[in-house]
């Protein structure tokens, strides 16, 4: 965890990005707690739908198959929700909308559930390119 630590100091700082404090977070593997399940059950319920005819509309089976990265989406904001809500910004990745397997509706409640309740929050998201001249 310390050498995890310490090459994200050396990244951020290659960025030339200033701040006082780098946390590695050990246990993002863990499930999302039942109280945030809920919330997002409570979100999502008027997109519920049991076909796709209408587009957008989220299925049984589209949650079963996204399940997973569902999970992720709803630990990294415990996480956030946990660590971060004092920042004056948070910065992070955002989740890649892989199309026709994800409908909208599922993928703008997974950005809802990012950033929600939370501090100025800027999602970036690159096109697989690195433009870093530390990479070259």
């Amino acid at each position: 965890m310390e050498e995890e630590q310490r090459r994200m100091v050396e990244l951020v700082n290659q960025f030339r990005i200033h701040c006082s404090d780098v946390f590695v977070l050990p246990d993002m593997s863990k499930p999302p707690s039942d109280s945030t399940v809920a919330e997002f059950e409570n979100l999502i319920a008027p997109f519920r739908g049991t076909t796709d005819v209408l587009e957008g509309q989220i299925t049984d089976d589209e949650l079963e198959a996204q399940r997973g990265r569902t999970n992720r989406q709803l630990r990294c904001r415990e996480m956030l929700l946990q660590h971060s809500t004092k920042a004056d910004l948070i910065v992070m990745t955002m989740p890649v909308p892989r199309r026709k397997q994800v409908s909208s509706s599922l993928f703008m409640a997974w950005l809802h559930m990012l950033t929600h309740d939370l501090p100025p929050t800027l999602l970036v998201r690159g096109n697989q390119t690195s433009v870093l001249t530390v990479y070259s």
